[in-house]
């Protein structure tokens, strides 16, 4: 490459950023932590399944221009798998955006946010069960810690009232919640070889299209979403931000450094959440959600420790 053609490139801020895999990951934390907050303002306003169909519908006409070359290359790679892609499009982008809307009406932001920190370890025993991959004595004991801390938070802090033990609603939705995204990151490992757009595409379409019948029996037994501008802002940012520019910078962060080294920025999502949900829906951190985080942290670094030879 000459002088003039680097010159070019650093000159341009476009190439700049897409070769940034740490903050273009940390951009991708910040919009799915911000899908929490959004759906918590947006609860009681837009209902659950309204919130995710317009999100994925929407998402999917922004990725398709970009997608379209690449569906049509993949597709009978995607027709072969068939049953696969359709069951990732209905746990990953449909059941399991659809579940978290629905406790946010329920629970607080927070909550939901300290939660997902489970998430990975949740992977972990879906790992085990679905492909036979044990878990190591330290993984074992990182899932031991993290689900202390998750019912750290699950308690408010007081692990002697398990015995008398009353979640919250929206916690408990949440938590089913991500056991099922939980089966869709492990099932991904089966899905066919195609491009990354084309995955995403065909995921969020068939995702939105397999809504359809739970929208139809939403908007018979709730009042619809009403047409104002805070609601239309709502779709309009889950529909950019967590879904359409989060995929495609977390698709463009694992180019660059592997899944591997990617797979900590989960981890970063309930710190911004946290952070937003304090500052935007002035909900109030108390000691047990320091304590239980913590605890989930603590697990996740000891179960993902490289173990030494």
């Amino acid at each position: 490459m000459s002088v003039s053609e680097r010159t070019s490139r650093a000159a341009s801020p476009h190439s700049w950023l897409a070769n940034q895999p740490y903050l273009l990951l940390s951009i991708t934390a910040l919009c799915w932590a911000g899908n929490a907050i959004v759906g918590r303002l947006a609860a009681g306003h837009i209902p659950p399944v309204t919130l995710s169909f317009l999100r994925w519908w929407f998402a999917f006409l922004l990725i398709l221009p970009f997608a379209r070359k690449h569906l049509v290359r993949d597709w009978p790679a995607i027709r072969a798998k068939l049953p696969v892609m359709i069951i990732l499009s209905v746990t990953g982008i449909g059941a399991f955006n659809t579940m978290q809307y629905w406790a946010l009406e329920y629970t607080q932001a927070l909550n939901t946010l300290l939660l997902q920190s489970a998430g990975p370890l949740i992977v972990a025993v879906w790992s085990l069960v679905l492909l036979g991959v044990r878990l190591t004595l330290a993984q074992a004991a990182g899932v031991l810690l993290s689900m202390i801390g998750v019912l750290v938070i699950l308690l408010r802090g007081d692990l002697t009232a398990i015995a008398n033990i009353q979640l919250n609603k929206g916690d408990v939705i949440f938590i089913v919640a991500l056991v099922i995204f939980g089966f869709y990151s492990v099932l991904t490992l089966k899905r066919p070889a195609i491009h990354g757009l084309s995955f995403v595409a065909f995921t969020f379409g068939c995702g939105a299209v397999c809504l359809i019948p739970l929208l139809i029996w939403e908007l018979a037994s709730r009042p619809p979403m009403a047409l104002n501008m805070a609601n239309l802002l709502s779709v309009l940012y889950v529909a950019v931000f967590p879904s359409t520019l989060a995929y495609l910078c977390f698709n463009r962060g694992i180019e660059l450094i592997g899944a591997n080294r990617a797979a900590p920025f989960f981890h970063v999502v309930p710190v911004f959440g946290s952070v937003m949900a304090i500052v935007f829906l002035g909900e109030h951190p108390q000691l047990f959600h320091v304590v239980g985080f913590a605890l989930v942290l603590a697990g996740v670094f000891v179960a993902s420790r490289r173990q030494q030879k």
